[in-house]
């Protein structure tokens, strides 16, 4: 079941909030979503869909893909493909389907937080939450959670979760490491 309050979390780009390391970090500076307090005034795309134009994500504009999306070099990388593929899911299944979607990978993706996080997985898990289907993390979880990754050591747990999840995201033929300008597809 979608709650409401998940709007909250949905980036008018595309980028589902619940995902970002910003949002998912505990620190003072969190981020609550895209919707909730001015951390966000500073991105045009969020001034002219949210602010200006009162919509929940640009594909109810009637001007999407704007020229906002192509000085932003929309499409050039993983992250801004996996908000354009966001957006395209909204438009096929709605706001309510898609928003489910992400829910469980957020759902998926706060079971590795909880249990497997070092202080140095976050970025790794919310990038595998991103571009792996929930159930492949789920599977990953419960292989570690079978397996040698329940002892107290929690950098051993982390190392036993970032090899079940590579290797899961392998078999699907998902690339899981992040390099700077290097543009690839991504799956959602």
């Amino acid at each position: 079941m979608v709650l409401a309050g998940e709007l909250d979390i949905a980036g008018p780009c595309g980028i589902y909030c619940g995902l970002c390391t910003k949002y998912q970090s505990r620190a003072p500076s969190r981020c609550l979503g895209c919707r909730i307090g001015e951390q966000h005034s500073w991105c045009s795309i969020y001034r002219c869909a949210v602010v200006k134009r009162g919509l929940v994500t640009c594909v109810e504009c009637e001007e999407y893909p704007c020229e906002r999306f192509a000085r932003r070099g929309w499409g050039s990388d993983w992250s801004s493909r996996a908000a354009m593929e966001g957006l395209e899911r909204v438009r096929g299944a709605g706001i309510w389907a898609w928003l489910g979607e992400q829910r469980e990978r957020r759902i998926a993706l706060e079971r590795l937080l909880d249990g497997y996080n070092d202080g140095r997985s976050m970025s790794f898990y919310c990038t595998a939450a991103t571009l792996m289907p929930p159930g492949s993390l789920h599977a990953a979880a419960d292989e570690v959670a079978a397996g040698e990754g329940q002892g107290p050591d929690i950098k051993a747990r982390a190392r036993a979760m970032r090899a079940a999840i590579e290797s899961f995201a392998s078999q699907q033929g998902i690339e899981l490491q992040l390099k700077k300008g290097v543009s690839r597809p991504t799956t959602l």
